[in-house]
């Protein structure tokens, strides 16, 4: 009888711990940062699926539209996130594309100099720039929203009056014409796997022109870019110290700095890494169109900070993963290109962006109440 008793009860506990496994795997899955980005990613692709299916955006190259547009935000959520998990905010961002663009076209077209120095000197001033950015907000103390933003205004103030000054122009053309024999150039402007789109067009996998050539000749480098730096910060972030330190001066700077985390030294790194993804993006600009603007990336900042709040950051630092910015950055480029394709007036692209960063704000909020249940 005492036996029968015993598994009995024992097969209760083995129930009741499935069961708890169960809610366990629930649990976990709907606290990653991700989460949310991923069911709003699936959601916007079967409503976009629905209304525009038949209006080519899920063809190669209306693929290929939506998918740029998703990696030239998602170079610049990658920084953003990583920055915002350490609890900082760089609202210079949009406007170091401009200043970016200015400073490798100007030299390279009024100067002489090589397109492959001028887009090296473009990288180590921003990243000088985002250095004292950084520098200023951790010696100060002040908050590094009024900091950054004070240099949003002082970045587009000197593009626009540099380039009237060296050039009495706030647009730059050319820059294609002195780039088609740089060795540098094709890494930022030139396109990956050609004679593979080639193939697949002469097999009859992609659609053609007349003349037989592909309508999708390549990946476009902004895309292998963002990719490339996508698994490489993921990596940094989860799979090193220093990812650790970018957690910890955001969830708790003043015990992470009683531990030994160097929170400041951490910071100036990540301010300099969001002036290279600034830098980077306005690189593949510059070399793809030929030519730099004075107003390029302008709003690029705020776009790049929605991306990582849909993609389950915390705007309070500490919390927030690579691949929910990249979500978020997804979800921005699909929207943006299926409006297009669907028929619906442009006008309503910035509503349903705003409605999407509310609604990742009060999900974000639950789930950050959740945690703080739980520890």
């Amino acid at each position: 009888m005492a036996t029968v008793s015993t598994v009995s009860a024992s097969k209760k506990t083995s129930q009741t711990d499935e069961r708890v496994r169960e809610i366990s795997k629930i649990k976990s899955l709907l606290h990653r940062p991700d989460f949310g980005a991923m069911s709003g990613v699936i959601l916007v692709f079967i409503f976009f699926g629905i209304f525009a299916g038949d209006s080519g955006m899920f063809a190669a190259d209306g693929i290929m539209n939506w998918t740029t547009v998703s990696a030239q935000l998602g170079i610049l959520a990658i920084g953003a996130c990583l920055l915002m998990i350490a609890g900082e905010f760089d609202l210079s961002m949009g406007s170091m594309i401009g200043f970016a663009g200015m400073v490798i076209s100007i030299p390279a077209l009024y100067w002489g100099w090589p397109v492959w120095s001028s887009i090296m000197f473009a990288f180590a001033l921003s990243m000088g720039i985002g250095w004292f950015i950084g520098y200023v907000v951790v010696r100060t103390g002040l908050p590094s929203f009024i900091v950054s933003l004070a240099f949003l205004f002082i970045l587009r103030g000197l593009t626009i009056a540099l380039s009237i000054l060296f050039t009495n122009k706030t647009i730059v053309s050319g820059v294609d014409q002195v780039s088609q024999n740089d060795w540098l150039a094709p890494l930022f402007g030139g396109e990956f796997g050609t004679s593979i789109f080639t193939w697949l067009a002469s097999i009859g996998l992609l659609d053609t022109y007349s003349d037989g050539s592909p309508l999708v000749t390549g990946i476009p480098m902004i895309v292998v870019w963002c990719v490339l730096l996508a698994i490489a910060s993921s990596w940094v972030l989860f799979r090193t110290s220093f990812g650790n330190w970018i957690f910890a001066s955001g969830g708790d700077s003043k015990a992470a700095k009683n531990v030994g985390v160097p929170t400041d030294r951490v910071k100036i790194i990540l301010f300099m890494f969001t002036a290279f993804c600034a830098t980077l993006y306005a690189a593949c600009q510059v070399l793809e169109f030929g030519s730099a603007a004075a107003d390029r990336g302008l709003l690029k900042e705020f776009e790049a900070i929605i991306a990582v709040v849909i993609g389950g950051a915390l705007l309070t630092g500490g919390y927030g993963s690579i691949l929910g910015a990249l979500f978020g950055a997804l979800i921005f480029g699909v929207v943006q290109m299926g409006i297009f394709f669907s028929g619906i007036s442009s006008d309503w692209f910035r509503v349903f962006l705003g409605a999407m960063l509310l609604i990742a704000v009060l999900f974000n909020n639950f789930i950050r109440k959740q945690i703080t249940k739980a520890n």
